[in-house]
Formats: C-alpha cells, sequence, structure tokens
C-alpha cells in the first residue's frame, strides 16, 4: 500500500456503510485481523488500567474504605458512556469512533474537538504510563540507580515499536498483557480472600472488617475526601472507549461488541470495586501510599519471597498496556480527523503494515516532553499529567454522550435508525451523564491543588480549540468540497 492516501483516494475505496449517508474517509486502509478474543481482551485491558495499579494506593490513603464507592459511582458512568458508544458503533462501525460521530452529528467543528480533546486526554496520559512503569522499575535494586527518565524512555521506544509494525502485533500485545492482568488480579483476590476467611494476620493486622472500623470506618477523614478522589478515579476507566476504536479493524463488530461492552459491567464490580474493598479490609487505609501499588504494599508485608517483586512486573505490564493503547487509539482518531483537515496531513499516512504511523509518532513526541517532566520534576510528573488527562477523558466522555443524545433525537425524527443493541433509558441516561461529568470538573476547582490549576486553564484549552479551527478551517472545508464533489 501507498504510504500516502489522499482523501479522495480514500473516498472511492470506502462505499457508505449499509443504512448511513455518511462516508468517513479514515475508514478505508485498515486491516480487519482484530479477533473476538482481541476486542475482549482489549475491553478488560481499558477497564483495568495503570489508575486501579498505581493510582489506587494514593487514593487509599487520602481517602480510605470510602474510594470503593468511588470507583462503583464512576463505573457506573463509564459503563454507561461505553454503551453509548457501541450502539453508535453497531449503527456505522468507524475507527475514528466518537470522532467520526462527532462529524456526523455536530458537523467538523464538533470532530475537531472531540478528537484533540481525545488527544489532550491519550498524550498526558502517555506520561503519565511512562512515569508509572518508571516508578515500577525503580521496585528492584538493580534499576534504582538509573534515572527516571531514562526508564520512562525505555519504556516509550520498546512500546512505539511493537505498536507500528501492524494491529496484528497491537492486538496480541493487548491479549497478552490483559491475560497477565486479569490473571493477576484473579490471584491476588483469591489470596485476598483467603487471607480475610482464615484471619491470618497482614504486618501485624488481622484482616477483616474491624480493620476498617478500627480505623475509622467507611469515612476515616469524613466524605469530602472520598468526593474529591473523584476526578482521580475517573481517569481509572479512561481506556474503556478503546474497543469501539477497534471496532473499526475487526470482523462482525455487531456480534462481537455488544458482548465485550456488557461484560465490562461486572469486571468493575469484580475487579476495581472487589479489589479496593480487599485492600481496605487487608491493612489500614494508612498503610498504603501513592508511591507504590497498594498490591505491591500487601505482598510485601505478607513477606512471601518474591511475591511483591512478580506483583510490581504486573503493575508495569499494566502500564506499558495503557501506553500501548494510547498509541493504538490516537492513531486512529487522528488519521479520521487527518483526511478530514482537521489534523496535521501527516498524520493521515500509513505504512505496508496498515497503520497510521504519522498519528502515532505525534503521540509518542508528547511522550517524550513526559520524559523531559520526569527529567525536571519525577515525584510530581505523575500528579500534574493526571489532571490534564482527566480533563481529556471529561471532554472525551462528554461528546460521546452528546453524539448519543443527538443520534437518539435523529432517531426521533427519522432520520436514523438506531439499532436493537441501546443504551437504556434515553434520554435521561446522557443527560444524567453529562451532569455527573460537570460535577466531577467542580470538584477538580473544588479541591484546590493541581486540580484547581487545571481547572482554571480551561479557558486555554477553550482557546487553543478556537484558535486551531481557524487555522484548519479553510483545508477542511476545501476537502469537504472534494468529496461532494467526487
Amino acid at each position: 500500500m501507498s504510504d500516502r492516501i489522499t482523501a479522495a483516494e480514500t473516498l472511492v475505496a470506502a462505499p457508505p456503510a449499509a443504512g448511513s449517508p455518511h462516508v468517513d474517509a479514515g475508514d478505508a486502509g485498515y486491516s480487519k485481523d482484530l479477533k473476538s478474543r482481541h476486542i475482549n481482551m482489549i475491553a478488560i485491558g481499558g477497564a483495568i488500567g495503570t489508575g486501579l495499579f498505581l493510582g489506587a494506593g494514593g487514593r487509599l490513603a487520602g481517602a480510605g474504605p470510602s474510594l470503593a464507592i468511588a470507583y462503583a459511582v464512576c463505573g457506573v458512568f463509564a459503563f454507561f458512556v461505553v454503551r453509548a458508544l457501541g450502539e453508535l458503533v453497531l449503527y456505522r462501525p468507524s475507527s475514528g469512533a466518537f470522532v467520526s460521530y462527532a462529524r456526523e452529528f455536530m458537523g467538523e467543528k464538533g470532530a475537531f474537538a472531540a478528537g484533540w480533546l481525545y488527544f489532550l486526554n491519550w498524550a498526558t496520559t502517555a506520561v503519565a504510563d511512562i512515569t508509572a512503569a518508571a516508578t515500577y522499575a525503580h521496585f528492584w535494586g538493580m534499576f534504582s540507580d538509573i534515572p527516571q527518565w531514562i526508564l520512562a524512555l525505555i519504556a516509550l521506544a520498546v512500546v512505539l515499536t511493537a505498536n507500528l509494525i501492524s494491529v496484528k502485533y497491537f492486538g496480541e500485545m493487548e491479549f497478552w498483557f490483559a491475560i497477565i492482568k486479569v490473571g493477576a488480579l484473579v490471584a491476588f483476590m483469591l489470596i485476598g480472600i483467603f487471607l480475610v476467611v482464615t484471619q491470618h494476620p497482614v504486618d501485624g493486622h488481622t484482616p477483616g472488617f474491624s480493620t476498617i472500623t478500627d480505623s475509622g470506618g467507611i469515612f476515616p477523614v469524613g466524605m469530602l475526601p472520598m468526593l474529591l478522589v473523584i476526578q482521580g478515579v475517573v481517569f481509572a476507566y479512561a481506556s474503556v472507549e478503546l474497543c469501539g476504536v477497534a471496532a473499526g479493524e475487526t470482523e462482525s463488530p455487531e456480534k462481537i461488541m455488544p458482548k465485550a461492552i456488557n461484560s465490562i459491567m461486572w469486571r468493575v464490580g469484580l475487579f476495581y470495586v472487589g479489589s479496593v474493598v480487599l485492600l481496605a479490609l487487608l491493612l489500614p487505609y494508612t498503610s498504603y501510599s501513592g508511591d507504590e501499588s497498594p498490591f505491591v504494599t500487601v505482598m510485601d508485608k505478607l513477606g512471601i519471597p518474591g511475591a511483591a517483586g512478580v506483583m510490581n512486573l504486573v503493575v508495569l505490564t499494566a502500564a506499558l498496556s495503557s501506553l500501548n493503547s494510547g498509541l493504538y487509539s490516537t492513531g486512529r482518531i487522528l488519521r479520521s480527523m487527518a483526511l478530514s483537515g482537521s489534523a496535521p496531513k501527516f498524520t493521515g499516512r500509513m505504512n505496508k503494515g496498515q497503520v497510521p504511523y504519522g498519528g502515532i509518532l505525534l503521540t509518542a513526541g508528547f511522550g517524550v516532553l513526559g520524559v523531559g517532566l520526569n527529567y525536571v520534576m519525577p515525584g510530581e510528573a505523575f500528579e500534574i499529567v493526571l489532571n490534564f488527562a482527566s480533563i481529556g477523558i471529561l471532554g472525551t466522555w462528554g461528546m460521546i454522550m452528546l453524539c448519543s443524545l443527538l443520534f437518539w433525537h435523529r432517531s426521533r425524527d427519522g432520520r436514523v435508525t438506531r439499532p436493537s443493541y441501546r443504551l437504556p433509558w434515553a434520554p435521561y441516561t446522557q443527560i444524567v451523564t453529562l451532569a455527573f461529568l460537570a460535577t466531577v470538573v467542580f470538584l477538580m476547582w473544588w479541591g484546590g491543588g493541581v486540580g484547581r490549576t487545571t481547572v482554571m486553564c480551561l479557558p486555554l484549552i477553550a482557546a487553543a480549540l478556537v484558535g486551531g479551527w481557524f487555522v484548519v478551517r479553510r483545508r477542511v472545508n476545501d476537502l469537504a468540497q472534494e468529496r461532494e464533489d467526487a
């Protein structure tokens, strides 16, 4: 395949989807190498990431056992978001995902905003992931003397190389990453349940509800800290929409997607809420910290030779998995935008492996900036980028729900037909979810510190989006005219 694909050539290769008048130039040229097992594991991997394996430690220390409630509430809304995206995917599968739907229902301005908010999400998440990977590596003595920024650079180089080869390599890597994460969490939960049932001491504490009650109860520091960690909990669910992007590179998404999406709900309940409850039962919340994965903390306290090292290897895998997913999804989203004029031309290019390498390299470039951040302020890098990533996530989720709401309105007018797989209780689900996302932004501001600084940057982000639109609008309009004339 040619290294460069023009919008006109792509449109010739991409006939309109059945039942949909909309054609997305970015949907052509991809291989359909992702199988059912890949999509199912990508959905799992999206629901289990760095936010749980690393972020849960600091949040437990700050909010106590009430963190489980925060995970449960955010998990419900994350499910609504991915269910809304799933309905849109079954209406018209697209590698451009919500950017493609924003283009159809809100026009090019909406697609421009959706795409660049998503890029903000993953560009900053990539920094968080390589920071987490470097932090985990320092657990082992052989890496303790290596500067954090060098370890971050190595992590980025390894994942970038694998992502550029082909989507099949991405799928296989994510499949095995997810297997490792799920297997480790299941093993940890079985060990945790055994310790609670047998009352086996952990670091001098007897596991059980007494561990919670003796440490101040479910809300040891009040309800406010639980509310304030919600923005960080949202970050933990940042990848749930990934299966919607992957749908464009799989055969028979109408059969695979509903099963993958529906299973997210029980995964949230089992892995997120269940594991946090177990962590709270095993040790007092004051035993955890943001400097170490809480799962590693428990294994370390148990004193089982090598157990903490194995768990640390697993959480390192989770960070690399998240980075892998971010490079994959932004490459596809940016290509959809590039072929409509909303992103730089080079991000629309594909290599011989049918991988949109331009967008992947752009995201990796911001990861390199993250390496610099790890050099300048290694102790604060994770918290800074987590807050900016949360803004990108909230914007992305908001755009998905707006597209879903507009789709519902068009179906009422008879202009589109909703698939049988639908978001329940529409349009109230979309409205309530949008209200929840707005509340999270308020809580970020209310909590002060880095969160408030991040929210105060919103006018700058909005100004950048407006300014960027004025830069690209002529090219967008020219390409739109080409499509009409083709």
